[in-house]
């Protein structure tokens, strides 16, 4: 059998645990189309929330469980920390075999240098999130949050939820989404033509001047979305209840 030569990526599915609609669709994925992949790519915000592996583990022992079923079938797994998961620490990567990467990073895919982040690095615009970025990218503020009882922890989580959501009401919707001059100097500094990212929540393919950057789906009941990369084309690949890809909801030529 030839080695497998698309590689798969998403982000956002925002689990909120393991009895959900959503984790079972995960669950069925990686026990299924994702062992055809040559990688998986899980670009941030796989959980609506992790307050710590200390926390958060028992929660999501199922996914996690999934997960380190797709390593342990030797598929190449890559995690990036989101803003809902930044506090994702060692015990996780040790139990599902994931490897850590950067945000944003460079890899080799399909052939080609493609730029990954989680998105909130180009959103620019949005000086609040920027601000709580710079806090949750760094190590020390991290390991400081990890130091505070759990019960705090929740409590904190709840309430950066409830900020986030009023500022969201308050914020014009343009603010919120990439500035395209940023992403442009990531692209001319990394010197890559292609980015893919989540966090907006706007899946689309976009295409600026040179650089051709695709925005990850957010999971929701009425979508879920893999986006493949090969060395012949870019598709997303729509996702049924069971997991299983069901039919390409977009292509183009990579």
């Amino acid at each position: 059998m030839p080695w497998p030569d698309t590689t798969h990526l998403l982000a956002d599915v925002h689990l909120t645990g393991d009895n959900t609609p959503a984790a079972r669709q995960l669950a069925g994925y990686l026990a299924g189309p994702a062992r055809g992949a040559a990688a998986v790519y899980i670009l941030g915000d796989l959980f609506d929330v992790w307050v710590g592996d200390d926390v958060s583990f028992d929660a999501h022992r199922g996914t996690l469980d999934a997960l380190a079923g797709l390593s342990a079938a030797r598929v190449p797994l890559y995690f990036q920390r989101g803003n809902r998961d930044f506090a994702v620490g060692t015990r996780f990567f040790v139990h599902t075999g994931a490897r850590p990467l950067a945000d944003p990073v460079v890899h080799r895919i399909a052939g080609q240098p493609v730029l990954l982040a989680h998105g909130d690095i180009f959103c620019s615009d949005d000086i609040a999130h920027q601000k709580f970025r710079r806090r949750y990218t760094n190590a020390i503020w991290r390991a400081r949050m990890l130091r505070m009882p759990a019960g705090l922890r929740r409590f904190i989580a709840r309430q950066a939820r409830a900020r986030s959501q009023a500022g969201k009401q308050r914020k014009a919707a343009d603010i919120m989404d990439v500035n395209i001059e940023t992403v442009a100097r990531w692209a001319t500094d990394t010197e890559t033509c292609r980015i893919v990212h989540g966090h907006v929540h706007k899946p689309a393919d976009h295409r600026h001047a040179n650089v051709h950057r695709h925005v990850l789906a957010d999971w929701r009941p009425d979508r879920a979305e893999i986006l493949t990369l090969s060395r012949s084309a870019i598709r997303r690949r729509a996702l049924d209840d069971d997991g299983r890809f069901v039919g390409d909801t977009g292509q183009e030529e990579a």
